[in-house]
């Protein structure tokens, strides 16, 4: 699949159209900062960072920045990967199964920004059992 961008030569400060090859990978600084959204769209989130398994290297979580104002008081909040799916229309990751109103109202399992959960298996099945309860 390809995409048209519209870029800014930064010498001649004019657009241009650049063609650009969609490809289902993606460097991982370049996922921290994307929105996450709900079920219906709506943001719930920006994604901060990326939990590897140190063994086998896969994605675990995509740990995200919600909730305060400005980035002023928002939890960190660890989604399983396997509960997200790439929305292109979004241009951001989009949750399967919770909506907005789901997600504040149930309060997912966070923890403040600057500290982390142990990360252990118990924890894992916590954070699972969150996300994956309805489907």
């Amino acid at each position: 699949m390809n995409t048209n961008t519209t870029t800014r030569d930064p010498a001649t400060g004019r657009d241009s159209e650049v063609q650009a090859r969609w490809h289902p990978l993606i460097a991982s600084d370049r996922v921290e900062g994307t929105a996450v959204y709900d079920r219906e769209g709506e943001k719930i989130g920006t994604v901060r960072k990326l939990m590897l398994g140190k063994i086998d290297g896969q994605v675990r979580y995509v740990v995200i920045g919600s909730g305060g104002m400005f980035g002023f008081g928002e939890d960190d909040v660890p989604l399983p990967w396997d509960s997200l799916d790439f929305d292109k229309d979004l241009g951001g990751y989009k949750l399967r199964n919770l909506s907005k109103a789901d997600f504040e109202k149930e309060k997912a399992p966070s923890f403040e920004r600057g500290q982390e959960p142990d990360w252990s298996e118990d924890y894992d099945r916590t954070v699972r059992l969150y996300y994956f309860r309805t489907i």
